[in-house]
């Protein structure tokens, strides 16, 4: 059985990321990159299907923290006979994967474990392991198909039943230092260099980067911590944002509900981008620019809701039917259907985000334009049609309100690209299509029997979407009709004071099971009320919220507050651009 999910601390080196559990065993690990297949993925299944652990033999107190504004993850083991710190990074800037685990003895003798098991292909194979001298140091390499991983150490774990493992005893002031190294099997390195100045570099980079965040907002700490995440999250070649590192883990324990969350969606990266330029970060701006101009390349009738993050089309999704997935959750999902999926909100985000942009950089990029112009001018086509909305339901398609509240944001940014910065395209045109989005949204979206905007027309259901409405600018904070939703969505979908997607008993999204309060709908009523003028609530709530984060400061996609226990995949970006966002909104209504 894994670790409970917030047992799970992130580390990466910006290509990938690694899960690092409280017992010392790094359990989900992709090489290469993000969506690469897992070399270790005991996550999913046991250790049988990957894992390295370093952990004391004798019973142990954890307690764990980041360096600093770093992704350097330190665990320190707390036992009768002495403690011992474990520290985990993946350093930056050498073009292949490194991850590096440091033992230091501070008081004490401790017996210790080395356990280091590779299953490369979502722990499916068993590769060709053997002991070589690389440039006079001594390693072990394993080798399977296009992957060749080597294990770096003074002390190298033997062979023991397709593992290798170690036991040894660890003295006040004695360390140990391994780093395990990916290549393409077919290079031949000569010598693997000293990692030692890498770590450095990484760790005050990280430092100077967290400097940049703005300080005059509530819960500063949480804020620095969730943007940290997300840049770790973001692919720092290609500028592509995943929405997840992790695949598979459930919204329900036991139940269907498992995606994958390792891909780009249009949607959070337009968030992200959006969360990092407010806080005051504009490099990652124009790079995330040109991966949507890249990925989005070509007629705007193919634009996708996601991508892979080198902008690749194909995800077909598909089944691994030899993991048995996390506390038993199947089916694991490697690639997502939703792919093919058309969201009319995307575009919505994404234009508002382009038009951030425009804000913060004061440039008007031509190619950028040109493509919005594109899309908008596609849209203008479809998205009167039915969509799968935000939540990507897999049941029938519905004239979703929030899908045409997002649809009004797209035109409404065209319009005032137009209007404000002189750029060209068709204002009249986007004009009366902003304002027949906003008539449906007003009309058919809006229930006035109950006084509360609906999830789509001929449904007296409520959706945590709608508390969007509140901060995109369709209508001012007093308007009573966003007092009436947030209401509605209190008597509907509050449980235990956090936030449902929505009523799952509607069967609208053709789901079987339920599924737990959904974070970033959560931190979107902070934000509601903060707009609408319910400052202590915004601030009850959002103190609350941050305080369900993890020792280490991250958040899953959900949290099941029967149990206290974070749910589905992790960490999760859209519950933390949610944070960021909620800081910003009740900051701004403090100073108003």
């Amino acid at each position: 059985m894994p670790l409970p999910i917030e047992d799970y601390a992130l580390i990466g080196d910006r290509r990938t990321a690694a899960l690092v559990g409280t017992d010392g065993s790094v359990d989900w690990l992709c090489l290469p990159r993000f969506d690469s297949p897992a070399c270790l993925a005991a996550l999913l299944g046991t250790p049988e299907h990957g894992h390295w652990q370093l952990v004391p033999t004798v019973p142990y107190a954890t307690e764990r923290r980041y360096l600093g504004s770093s992704a350097m993850l330190e665990t320190t083991f707390t036992t009768a006979a002495g403690v011992v710190t474990l520290t985990d990074v993946m350093p930056r800037g050498d073009q292949r994967a490194d991850l590096v685990r440091r033992l230091v003895c501070v008081s004490g003798t401790v017996p210790m474990r080395h356990e280091w098991r590779l299953r490369p292909d979502y722990g499916r194979i068993r590769p060709w392991v053997r002991r070589e001298c690389l440039g006079g140091e001594d390693v072990i390499t394993a080798v399977a198909g296009p992957d060749k991983l080597v294990l770096r150490g003074p002390r190298l774990p033997v062979a023991v039943d397709h593992t290798h493992a170690d036991e040894f005893s660890l003295a006040a002031g004695e360390e140990l230092s391994f780093a395990m190294v990916w290549l393409p099997s077919h290079v031949e390195p000569g010598h693997l260099g000293d990692l030692d100045a890498r770590v450095a570099e990484t760790v005050a980079e990280d430092e100077a980067w967290a400097q940049v965040c703005r300080q005059d907002l509530p819960h500063p700490e949480a804020v620095r911590r969730s943007l940290l995440t997300l840049r770790l999250m973001t692919h720092e070649v290609t500028g592509g944002i995943v929405a997840a590192p992790t695949t598979s883990l459930p919204e329900e324990f036991g139940g269907e509900r498992n995606w994958d969350y390792r891909f780009c969606w249009l949607r959070d990266a337009a968030l992200t981008l959006a969360s990092l330029l407010q806080a005051g970060y504009t490099e990652e701006a124009a790079a995330w620019r040109d991966w949507l101009l890249r990925a989005v390349a070509g007629d705007p009738e193919d634009l996708q809701v996601m991508y892979a993050v080198d902008g690749s089309r194909r995800l077909p999704e598909s089944e691994l039917d030899h993991l048995p997935g996390y506390a038993g959750s199947r089916p694991v999902r490697i690639g997502n259907g939703a792919v093919g999926q058309r969201q009319h909100d995307v575009l919505g985000e994404v234009m508002d985000a382009l038009a951030l942009v425009r804000e913060h950089l004061g440039d008007d990029d031509p190619n950028a334009w040109a493509l919005q112009r594109a899309l908008v001018d596609d849209l203008v086509t479809r998205w009167r049609d039915p969509d799968h909305g935000i939540w990507e339901i897999r049941g029938e398609p519905r004239h979703f309100t929030h899908s045409r509240a997002m649809v009004w944001v797209a035109f409404d940014r065209a319009v005032r690209a137009v209007e404000e910065r002189g750029l060209p395209g068709d204002v009249d045109r986007w004009r009366r299509e902003r304002d027949a989005a906003r008539d449906l949204v007003l009309g058919e979206g809006w229930d006035s029997e109950r006084g509360t905007f609906v999830q789509h027309p001929g449904t007296r259901e409520v959706d945590a979407s709608l508390l969007v409405l509140a901060t995109i600018g369709l209508l001012p904070g007093d308007d009573p009709r966003l007092a009436g939703t947030i209401r509605a969505v209190e008597e509907d979908l509050l449980r235990d004071g956090l936030v449902l997607r929505y009523r799952t008993a509607s069967g609208v999204d053709g789901l079987s099971g339920d599924e737990h309060p959904f974070l970033a709908c959560s931190f979107w009523l902070a934000s509601a009320y903060a707009v609408v003028g319910r400052l202590d609530d915004a601030r009850a709530l959002l103190g609350r919220l941050v305080g369900l984060s993890t020792d280490v400061g991250l958040l899953a996609e959900e949290y099941d507050p029967g149990a206290e226990r974070m749910v589905g995949n992790f960490p999760q970006a859209f519950s933390h651009l949610a944070l960021v966002q909620a800081a910003f909104h009740l900051a701004a209504a403090e100073r108003r």
